[in-house]
């Protein structure tokens, strides 16, 4: 079976999906060689038991296909989410802003648009306070977020009470401090990529190749002292402009982290030094950064205080539950699927993006398709006593 010509490189950290979430969401789309008991996020629902599934018969009407009941839909807790930033701020002294992005979303592009909508009533402050948790997502996207927030403050103290992983760990470097408690963890930012000319799967899908696996092989090569050019053997697997296209990726991580430890650190051989290393010197993209080893590498970490953590883990909760996927299943073949991926949340206002979609399993194309695609932004504001979400457009 031939790759679907629509299919796009794509540059990313690690071992992530796409670098935007909306993306990521509309990428179901090309799933092919799956089966119907196992739909888009279908794999999630097994493994981890976290999604929130209903039933619901279709029933035909006139030759076609009705739905009797509407889908349902994740909740939306500004109410209760904006209570703890009332209270983080009387308490610290410190305006609060969150990124919080869940399994199935991403730092991409877009959300710096969003985050410009967030900030667009604020004046320039002296600091905020960052509560960041995220998977990772586009390295370029996580340099303009900082830009963006170092346009309007001073001073960014970073909170990562849990994963900070991958683009993510990027945003904290260019922070002038990073809280980290025991269960917080930063990772390398080592890049991986999808191209056109990737290696494809079983299930006919292009495989990610990271820098590093492709440096291992040229080692272990050089140190089992076989004879002979290693790269014909190599570019039986990997096309020559894949190996091309993943020197650029890793130059480009080298420089975004540069960049961004230039806010508050000199431009020299200690920001290289910790450049290269996140880079380069981690056996995996996933290894987790402690707060420990990360004072180690230079950064200026600092121990989360005690109060800090607990409203910041009850924010997660909320959010964690606003992002649980919720599927209504209509039959073998129809399912819908609504889910908040992205949140972004300061004193007064809520933005977040959601799919919002139905899923249909085409037999004779083996694969799924999405359809009634409402997914988008949402901001969400208190007007006439009440918390409002509206939508509001990204392109």
């Amino acid at each position: 079976m031939k790759l679907p010509q629509q299919v796009r490189s794509q540059v990313k950290l690690g071992n992530e999906g796409s670098g935007c979430s909306i993306c990521r969401s509309l990428a179901k789309c090309t799933t092919t060689g799956s089966s119907p008991s196992l739909p888009p996020g279908g794999s999630r629902d097994m493994m981890t038991g976290l999604m929130s599934r209903s039933r619901a018969k279709l029933t035909p009407a006139n030759g076609l296909v009705q739905r009797p009941l509407p889908a349902k839909r994740a909740p939306v807790l500004t109410k209760e989410t904006q209570a703890i930033f009332t209270r983080f701020e009387k308490e610290m002294g410190l305006p609060l802003l969150a990124y919080w992005t869940s399994s199935g979303g991403s730092i991409c592009q877009n959300d710096v648009m969003a985050m410009s909508q967030l900030l667009d009533t604020r004046k320039h402050g002296a600091a905020v306070g960052l509560f960041l948790k995220s998977d990772g997502g586009n390295p370029e996207a996580a340099l303009r977020l900082v830009h963006l927030l170092r346009s309007k403050y001073k001073r960014v103290i970073l909170y990562a009470p849990f994963e900070c992983a991958s683009a993510a760990t990027m945003v904290a470097l260019g922070a002038n401090e990073i809280h980290m408690g025991p269960t917080s963890y930063l990772t390398a930012v080592d890049t991986s990529l999808k191209h056109q000319l990737s290696p494809i799967d079983s299930r006919n899908e292009i495989v990610s190749v990271s820098q590093d696996e492709v440096s291992r092989i040229l080692r272990l090569w050089k140190e089992q002292r076989v004879k002979g050019n290693p790269y014909p053997e190599v570019y039986r697997y990997l096309h020559p402009l894949v190996i091309g296209a993943l020197d650029r990726s890793s130059s480009l991580s080298i420089r975004v982290c540069q960049e961004l430890l230039s806010y508050h650190m000199p431009v020299g051989k200690r920001a290289e030094r910790i450049s290269r290393q996140l880079n380069s010197t981690y056996p995996s993209h996933s290894y987790p950064i402690t707060a420990r080893e990360a004072r180690k590498l230079g950064l200026g970490v600092r121990d989360l205080g005690v109060r800090e953590a607990s409203l910041l883990r009850e924010l997660n909760s909320l959010y964690s539950h606003m992002a649980n996927p919720i599927l209504t299943d209509f039959d073998q073949e129809n399912h819908h699927n609504h889910e908040i991926c992205n949140i972004l949340e300061i004193r007064d206002r809520q933005i977040y993006y959601q799919v919002d979609k139905d899923w249909h399993y085409r037999k004779e194309e083996r694969r799924w398709i999405a359809t009634n695609d409402k997914s988008g932004w949402r901001r969400v504001t208190h007007k006439n006593g009440r918390w409002t979400p509206e939508t509001f457009y990204i392109r």
